[in-house]
């Protein structure tokens, strides 16, 4: 695989937003971290390139165990919403963005958002995942009596 593209600017989002500078990056050897431009991009910006031996998943636990959690939850919540595989993306999206609200034990029970942003998290906005929702219709495409908004 290609350098990904967005590699320099999720680096200057990151230290940005944590004021913070990336030290060491630790990949599997799937491709996307192993080729010249990304080495030569790590090696130019000052950051260690660890990287597991091919083929030993074993070797990177936690985060095989992060996309067991994930896998199991969205499948959860698709389950439990009574949702077809159709919308596996939105669940495993809305499984990643719970994960991320909750408190976890590698960072001393503190919120990872929390940890991030610096900042309490309000999660006033969550609703049951699946459940009955209206979307608006705007104005231009309705008339006078009409509805608007629509299941």
């Amino acid at each position: 695989m290609k350098f990904l593209p967005d590699s320099k600017s999720s680096k200057a989002y990151a230290e940005n937003q944590t004021q913070k500078t990336i030290k060491c990056l630790r990949t599997d050897r799937g491709g996307e971290y192993v080729s010249r431009e990304m080495s030569d991009f790590l090696k130019a910006a000052g950051i260690g390139h660890q990287m597991s031996p091919a083929r030993t998943p074993q070797w990177n636990v936690i985060a095989e165990r992060t996309n067991r959690t994930i896998a199991e939850k969205g499948r959860w919540l698709m389950f439990h919403a009574g949702l077809g595989k159709c919308f596996w993306a939105e669940a495993f999206n809305t499984a990643v963005y719970l994960k991320n609200l909750s408190p976890t034990a590698a960072l001393n029970n503190v919120i990872p958002e929390e940890a991030w942003s610096g900042s309490k998290v309000d999660v006033s906005h969550l609703r049951i995942f699946g459940c009955r929702a209206q979307k608006h219709i705007p104005k231009e495409d309705h008339r006078k009596l009409n509805k608007k908004s629509a299941p």
